[in-house]
């Protein structure tokens, strides 16, 4: 999964992808079209920025951590996790024929794993994910009226959050901090 440090590889991507449909930017303008992707104003500040994660570097090179929710159904995950929240089924594995399912799905910048094999997590887990606009994630899942979730928006004292509980009890905290 790419994040902001990636940034020159993503500005050439986006420069290749424009120049195949024959619409040809500079480096320079991808770069700035990267930069306000990631929020920014402009190119130099996402640089800065770049260079400070570089500045330290671990030997270690702790990343963040990759979820892994049980499910029972993949039916019933595929419908809420890909159909309600809207995430993508990034890639599936099975150690054989009529094996347990371990999958990945992902949106935006968060990826979670599924898996049917018993002993890779219980039912029950909670991850809480930073989001920029909770209210527009609210208001995109409210009007798929989804039948066994209505998730609503609540004030905390680190900022605003909607829960989501998946068909086997797991949950997600989206929350937009202050």
């Amino acid at each position: 999964m790419r994040d902001f440090r990636d940034a020159k590889l993503m500005a050439k991507t986006l420069r290749q992808a424009l120049a195949d449909r024959d619409i040809s930017l500079t480096h320079s303008e991808t770069l700035e079209i990267v930069a306000r992707q990631f929020g920014l104003d402009q190119w130099n500040i996402l640089s800065a920025k770049i260079d400070a994660a570089g500045a330290s570097p671990s030997a270690i090179g702790i990343e963040p951590p990759m979820p892994i929710f049980r499910i029972f159904s993949v039916e019933k995950a595929m419908e809420f996790y890909c159909g309600f929240l809207g995430f993508h089924l990034d890639w599936e594995h099975r150690f054989g024929e009529n094996f347990p399912l371990y999958c990945q799905v992902s949106r935006d910048g968060m990826a979670l794993h599924l898996s049917e094999h018993s002993g890779d997590a219980s039912p029950g887990a909670k991850a809480f994910v930073r989001v920029a606009n909770i209210r527009a994630y609210h208001a995109e899942l409210s009007a798929k009226d989804y039948r066994y979730m209505k998730p609503g928006v609540e004030e905390a004292p680190w900022g605003l959050e909607m829960t989501v509980t998946d068909p086997f009890s797991n949950r997600i905290a989206f929350c937009e901090q202050k």
